[in-house]
């Protein structure tokens, strides 16, 4: 008896732990959906502005109504200071690093986009470090991980930017009537798209930093967190494509690919994906959280094959292996460090923990080893993340 009640404690001990990992996955299966949709969308010729706004109106409608059922006691005073605080997580997920994104999208393919913003785990751990979050001790073998995990990572999205490689040709689009994304994009200007996609990611990056300050005021009210940021966005938004967009008629959205696309950006990536991440980094930190977005470029890939008919090349293919063997050097480095801090033996370079431009957790959530809630950026940003 002794021995089956140890079997069933250790495989509780399994699955809480591994919470955090699957709903990492999940949410990279999440992003990925909106960078198939979002592209076919603005390829009809939506304006990637009234995305944006359509997208966050949607996220603040389903996640408002959590804050009211589970929030309305106990909030945080609003300061200035939070104010501020808020206003710019809004200016750097929802604006700027969402429509950077989605123009960057526009310009270029989805896959292109996800294999950009895979420079998200590096930007994220290197300012990490710079603002102490992060202690670089290069003597320590998970840290060396991390960092090697980290160039990897990176080594293997700029491969597959810089070489194609030849096409490998795929039994489900050999014959596919599709018109293929990557081939009815070469005319569009490529380099102009690198440079908004780059400038997201950076947004994107800095949103995890910050948040992790504006956490420590919401640590038991995230839904709120979430609802205040897509809501200031939203405004924002708004501003922006009035001075962008001077026609009335891209406004208009009916039942088709463009409500779709907004609905689904932000219902999944937006509300539920700020959502998931902000517990997932809460508990984690925003290096491990960003880790995994290597695995939305291959997802994506695979997506974009079959639904976009776009090729898939021989530097896809590399580029695709060492993000994985990048990928699985940088958790080595997180799950040693997580043990270290378990013991209290390193408790001092522990990760302060936070979310993207995302957020969120129920009453009494930071003492609960659990974070495992109801899925899903998203974008990116993610990219908005993706987080984009």
């Amino acid at each position: 008896m002794g021995k089956l009640i140890s079997f069933f404690n250790c495989c509780n001990g399994f699955l809480e732990n591994s919470k955090p990992y699957f709903a990492m996955i999940s949410l990279q299966f999440g992003y990925a959906g909106m960078n198939i949709i979002s592209k076919v969308s603005l390829s009809r010729g939506m304006s990637h502005y009234v995305l944006v706004v359509y997208r966050h109106a949607f996220a603040t409608a389903s996640i408002a109504p959590f804050v009211l059922f589970f929030e309305r006691r106990g909030q945080p005073r609003m300061t200035f200071k939070v104010f501020i605080q808020i206003f710019v997580l809004a200016l750097l997920g929802p604006v700027i690093d969402q429509n950077f994104y989605y123009a960057g999208l526009k310009y270029t393919s989805p896959t292109f986009s996800c294999a950009m913003s895979n420079m998200l785990p590096a930007m994220t751990f290197v300012m990490a470090v710079i603002f102490r979050m992060e202690k670089l001790e290069m003597k320590k073998l998970r840290c060396q991980a991390k960092v090697l995990g980290t160039l990897v990572t990176v080594g293997g999205a700029m491969l597959m930017t810089l070489y194609k490689g030849p096409p490998l040709q795929m039994p489900w689009s050999k014959n596919s009537h599709l018109t293929n994304s990557s081939e009815s994009s070469n005319n569009k200007d490529w380099f102009k798209g690198s440079i908004f996609l780059i400038i997201a990611t950076l947004a994107w990056a800095s949103l995890f930093v910050l948040q992790n300050q504006v956490l420590k005021t919401y640590k038991n009210h995230q839904f709120t967190l979430t609802t205040l940021v897509c809501f200031m966005g939203t405004i924002q938004a708004i501003a922006v494509t009035l001075v962008a967009e001077h026609k009335a008629s891209v406004w208009r959205i009916g039942w088709d690919m463009n409500l779709l696309a907004a609905a689904y950006a932000g219902i999944v990536t937006s509300s539920i994906s700020y959502y998931v991440q902000g517990l997932v980094m809460k508990k984690r930190g925003p290096v491990f959280a960003t880790a995994f977005s290597p695995l939305m470029m291959i997802i994506v890939a695979i997506m974009g094959s079959f639904i976009l008919a776009e090729k898939i090349f021989l530097g896809g293919i590399i580029g695709s292996i060492l993000i994985v063997f990048g990928l699985y050097s940088v958790l080595w480095g997180k799950h040693k460090e997580n043990l270290e801090s378990k013991s209290g033996s390193d408790h001092d370079n522990e990760i302060p923990e936070v979310i993207k431009a995302s957020n969120n957790s129920q009453p009494n959530i930071s003492n609960n080893n659990s974070i495992f809630i109801s899925m899903p950026t998203p974008e990116t940003p993610t990219k908005p993340n993706q987080i984009p």
